[in-house]
């Protein structure tokens, strides 16, 4: 029985890097079906023409395809079912993730290609539902699934979710086993935790994981970080949590580990305002973490009651002090064109901007999105109809109609407020003391400021205190041969294979 477990972003999203990685989920469902023993295949075919994927799925003939559906690629993912109908009538399609979970009965309307729903978490139910359908046996009873009967659609009780989820096979164990998929790009985003301890009324995460938040073990999640270190060879992660510091002592366990078991990989997160303070981020650095990303949303506390944000402005600029005051990048996510919003909420939101000084930051207008409370209370004021969804083909909702100016003057606000010079980085190694994350952020500074003799400065202090640190020896590598010294680039380099053999940057400096 051959299993395809397939993405598709959509041809608005497909230049974007990030969108048209695969969701984690998808990669968790394929793990825990190749581990038992199922020959599951995934496949990303975002950016590929209809020619193309019609020519792989004739290829394959898979038994089963499961989809993986969110609101930006709601429509593509449906045209792909439809493909797959068209093209192989008897297969089982099934359609998963955020936005499917919440509109089984628009997914399985009518004349949909799709023949069910898997809502929620859906490892256990795929690994039962394949089960079934290999032995030719009657699914319909499965938890966790929706379905069409006759005239109606079906949903069964829900499934209990995972109690343990470092029993889950990683992610990225059996990435190789795919189509169209960059490795290595999917391999450094890592999720150690499903749940959010928030219930902010734009995000569906709360109904999601049903308000409940699980959490990897920190061994569990650095034993995953060394395995793709090893088989990739990749040096740098982002973890992809709602909120990785939510459990402090978990935070602080896993960087114990890192160093313990000298990892030397520099990484990211997201948190919250609230779930910071200077000894954490003394770990988190210590322990290679180079940035933070913050969910801000405004700087307006109307506006941010309005979303369900129990933060205050006041608590961001702590965290934004504290995280400067490490010397750990700050990063955060702003929300723009508020139905209501005036501009003294703009005003507020640029001032804070102005005030906590991030070295970049991301903003979104409000959208909608189903399973979200400002998604429901607009249908139940009669803002939207029910079936915005399907009515419209823009990747995404937004509140406003048209967003524009709002989100406008927050990026002017956002663009180079803060930038970090020597004196700072100075005063952050007589803080901290030798760190390698704090060497690697001040020789790129200094290499990007065309001081060249600072920037070997602090790469050579990399690798003579920690020989093993491949940072070291590969940026000192991209230095000498920026300045056209080959033969010693050459030698760290290789350096950095002992270390890290499958570490492509430098193999590929190598030519090899």
């Amino acid at each position: 029985m051959t299993i395809l477990l397939a993405y598709i972003s959509g041809d608005s999203n497909r230049d974007d890097p990030f969108i048209s990685l695969l969701p984690c989920g998808l990669c968790y469902l394929h793990s825990t079906l190749r581990e038992a023993g199922f020959d599951s295949l995934l496949a990303n075919f975002s950016g590929w023409l209809e020619s193309d994927v019609s020519r792989q799925l004739n290829q394959l003939r898979p038994d089963i395809i499961a989809i993986s559906q969110w609101t930006h690629n709601r429509h593509a993912s449906l045209d792909l079912a439809l493909l797959a109908r068209r093209l192989n009538p008897c297969c089982t399609i099934i359609m998963g993730g955020g936005h499917a979970s919440f509109q089984v009965n628009e997914v399985l309307c009518p004349g949909s290609p799709v023949d069910l729903v898997l809502v929620g978490e859906g490892e256990e139910t795929m690994l039962e539902l394949v089960r079934h359908l290999e032995a030719g046996s009657n699914w319909n009873q499965i938890r966790g699934i929706a379905f069409r009967n006759g005239d109606s659609v079906i949903t069964t009780e829900p499934r209990k979710l995972l109690e343990e989820l470092d029993s889950l096979p990683f992610a990225s164990r059996y990435l190789d086993h795919s189509l169209g998929v960059d490795c290595e790009l999917q391999a450094e985003f890592i999720v150690t935790a499903r749940g959010c301890p928030s219930a902010c009324n734009f995000c569906s995460s709360p109904g999601f994981w049903r308000r409940r938040v699980r959490f990897r073990s920190p061994e569990n999640i650095v034993d995953e970080i060394l395995f793709v270190r090893e088989r990739y060879g990749l040096l740098y992660f982002s973890l992809r949590d709602d909120t990785f510091t939510a459990d402090r002592a978990r935070t602080i366990s896993f960087c114990r580990l890192l160093i313990e078991r000298r990892a030397h990989i520099v990484w990211n997160c997201q948190s919250r305002v609230n779930s910071l303070d200077d000894e954490l981020l003394v770990w988190m650095k210590r322990a290679g973490c180079e940035c933070v990303q913050l969910g801000v949303e405004s700087g307006s506390p109307r506006i941010l009651k309005l979303l369900g944000k129990t933060i205050t402005p006041d608590q961001v600029m702590r965290a934004a002090v504290a995280v400067r005051k490490i010397g750990i990048n700050l990063s955060v996510y702003m929300i723009s064109d508020v139905p209501g919003e005036t501009d003294a909420d703009r005003d507020a939101s640029i001032a804070l901007m102005r005030r906590i000084r991030p070295d970049d930051g991301y903003v979104s207008p409000l959208a909608y999105y189903p399973g979200t409370k400002l998604f429901y209370d607009a249908v139940a004021n009669g803002r939207i109809g029910e079936r915005v969804f399907q009515e419209s083909r823009a990747p995404a909702v937004y509140a406003v109609g048209r967003p524009g100016r709002s989100s406008q003057r927050l990026l002017r606000a956002l663009d180079g407020q803060h930038a970090k010079g020597g004196r700072e980085l100075k005063r952050l190694k007589h803080t901290l003391g030798y760190c390698h994350a704090t060497n690697v952020m001040a020789g790129e500074y200094f290499r990007q400021v065309g001081d060249c003799v600072a920037a070997e400065r602090e790469f050579r202090e990399i690798v003579e205190q920690e020989p093993d640190n491949p940072w070291g020896w590969f940026l000192l590598g991209e230095l000498l041969s920026e300045q056209g010294h080959q033969d010693r680039a050459a030698k760290c380099f290789r350096r950095v294979l002992d270390r890290v053999p499958c570490h492509s940057p430098s193999r590929l400096a190598l030519g090899l």
